[in-house]
């Protein structure tokens, strides 16, 4: 399929009067904008962004819901590709957030998390970035049935688009392992119905982080692994002609799409560098390029011009690109270009031995690992100003919201905080776990209660701990606890406590005592109060202890009546009984 001159040229798109074309005709004109913009001369890329703004203001005024996030999500992506215009996006990504959580688009508001993932990579703030990736996942993880007034293809392929703008974040930040996984389940969402425009932008996707992993693995001296990352990259970039053809992105009719991809030009040169590909590379190296595109070439062209015996020239080529270091989407890719200079540049410095190269390339090094300690002493700090403000509330706060024993909120605390959440819509969804200990009652009664006391507080500690710093673990009574997961979907939920289970079971024989957990798991429903989502709770974990304890069970496809999941024996009389009467 040809692009049209409306594709190509974003004044022509305003001829036709918006409020005449269809809502599919809205979306369509979005995903060719989207393309077009990625390789676009600076001064079409503004245009490019008024216009997606127009098209955001006529959904706006139809108010058509899933229409409004589709072109939201356009308006932002616009601006994160737009050099200079990265900030612009955080309202639109806000806007985004709020609405797809107000009228329940799932895959949407996953999608906003993954852009805020991709401005705050573009922001340094990478462990940030990282968050919001892993919030997305969660979303998408609790997301798996299509939602039938959208229908089975257009939800795939939103899951892809989604997917493949968390795939982007994962990929900037090199962790390469994950952005594998999440681009092969890009890939199965929508093998049945893939157009060309999106075979060719998987295929892209995946030569970019193939060619990323490769330069990764030659760092740690894995030539092997490396080599065939280069081979697979190599044959993909030859497998692309055909989708390319008919794809949305603006090219040159006739002409051969490695001749007009860096990437995919990049990927063979990597696989078998050599000085025929030189010419192909510097054009592509000096023309119009897709994001992400340059240092890759970069690194390609000056392996050619190396295998030619033009050395000067490959370091000249690295040493250009070296100097736009924070212009970089890719933050690993720094290193990629710095080891590459190191590696030519033999000439040594005569003051210190050692070629100026080398030392940069050790200073990056330091760079990355000073940021990591960073990392550490602002987690700390929070920690610290946390505990500082908590200590400032005084006995009397202590006494009435904190449990004695094990420092943690108590039930008070616990019913407030409940009623808070429940009310709170960027709560939702909310879980909401109750644990028990499996054997408690042995320690009490062949040790000490002192000795109980002792597990209690490590219990209460490793449970913290093993959550995040937003959850709340609260002692209910007695030996059992209540954890609140607030944003979190069932299947994240059941994941990190059960995390917290291995934990306490991998405890120290001398410190734990052999007690273990036994969690039931439930999701608030609307409208329920906090009296009925704790009772589901405590019949989910006797699930969990007649499974032979040391285990969450999940009991959100349980009837609400408590009592059905007891499967025929007789449960307490009162559901909602004090967990202290039963220790």
């Amino acid at each position: 399929m040809a692009l049209t001159e409306e594709a190509t040229d974003p004044a022509a798109a305003r001829r036709p009067a918006l409020v005449e074309m269809s809502d599919a005709w809205l979306v369509g004109r979005a995903r060719e904008l989207t393309a077009a913009i990625q390789r676009s001369e600076y001064a079409q890329q503004l245009e490019i962004v008024s216009l997606m703004d127009e098209l955001l203001d006529e959904t706006q005024r139809r108010g058509e819901p899933l229409l409004v996030a589709q072109l939201l999500r356009a308006s932002a992506i616009a601006r994160l590709i737009t050099i200079g215009l990265a900030a612009e996006a955080e309202p639109r990504l806000d806007e985004m957030l709020a609405h797809t959580r107000r009228h329940g688009l799932a895959l949407l508001r996953a999608d906003a998390h993954a852009l805020r993932g991709r401005r705050l990579v573009l922001a340094a703030q990478e462990d940030a970035a990282l968050t919001e990736i892993a919030r997305a996942l969660a979303i998408l993880d609790d997301s798996a049935t299509p939602d039938r007034q959208v229908g089975v293809r257009a939800w795939n392929r939103m899951l892809w688009s989604t997917l493949n703008d968390c795939w982007i974040v994962l990929n900037q930040l090199g962790v390469y392992e994950a952005a594998e996984e999440v681009s092969s389940r890009a890939a199965a969402a929508i093998r049945a119905s893939a157009s060309p425009h999106e075979i060719t932008l998987q295929l892209l996707n995946r030569v970019k982080m193939l060619l990323g992993w490769g330069l990764r693995l030659e760092r740690i001296e894995e030539y092997d692994e490396s080599v065939e990352k280069f081979r697979t990259a190599a044959s993909m970039a030859m497998a692309i002609e055909g989708p390319y053809s008919e794809s949305l992105f603006p090219r040159k009719a006739g002409v051969e799409a490695v001749e007009q991809v860096g990437v995919l030009a990049a990927a063979l040169a990597l696989h078998r560098p050599s000085e025929d590909q030189i010419e192909r590379l510097r054009n592509l190296h000096e023309g119009v390029r897709y994001p992400g595109e340059r240092e890759i070439v970069t690194i390609a062209l000056a392996r050619c011009f190396d295998k030619a015996g033009r050395r000067e020239d490959a370091l000249e080529v690295l040493r250009s690109v070296r100097e736009d270091f924070q212009d970089m989407e890719q933050p690993s890719m720094r290193l990629n270009i710095v080891r590459e200079l190191a590696r030519l540049d033999t000439n040594p410095d005569y003051a210190s031995g050692a070629s100026q190269s080398l030392i940069d390339y050790a200073t990056q090094l330091e760079s990355e690992m000073w940021g990591l300690r960073e990392s550490q002493i602002a987690t700390l700090n929070a920690r610290r100003e946390h505990e500082r403000l908590s200590a400032e509330h005084g006995a009397i706060t202590q006494q009435a919201l904190q449990d004695p024993l094990t420092g943690l909120p108590n039930r008070r605390a616990l019913d407030e905080k409940l009623r808070q959440l429940a009310s709170s819509a960027d709560a939702q969804p909310l879980a909401v776990a109750l644990v028990d200990l499996d054997g408690f009652k042995g320690v009490n009664d062949k040790q000490s209660h002192a000795e109980g006391d002792n597990v209690l507080r490590v219990v209460a500690s490793t449970l913290r701990d093993a959550l995040r710093g937003d959850d709340l673990v609260a002692r209910y009574g007695g030996d059992e606890f209540i954890v609140l997961l607030p944003g979190t979907p069932a299947s994240a939920a059941k994941m990190a406590l059960g995390r917290a289970v291995k934990s306490v079971a991998g405890l120290p024989h001398h410190l734990s005592h052999g007690v273990t957990l036994s969690i039931g798991l439930v999701s608030l429903r609307p409208q329920e109060r906090g009296e009925q989502v704790l009772a589901r709770a405590d019949a989910a974990m006797y699930q969990a202890k007649r499974g032979g304890g040391n285990q969450v069970a999940s009991a959100n496809s349980m009837a609400a009546d408590p009592a059905a999941a007891w499967a025929g024996e007789a449960p307490p009389t009162d559901p909602a009984w004090d967990a202290e009467d039963h220790s």
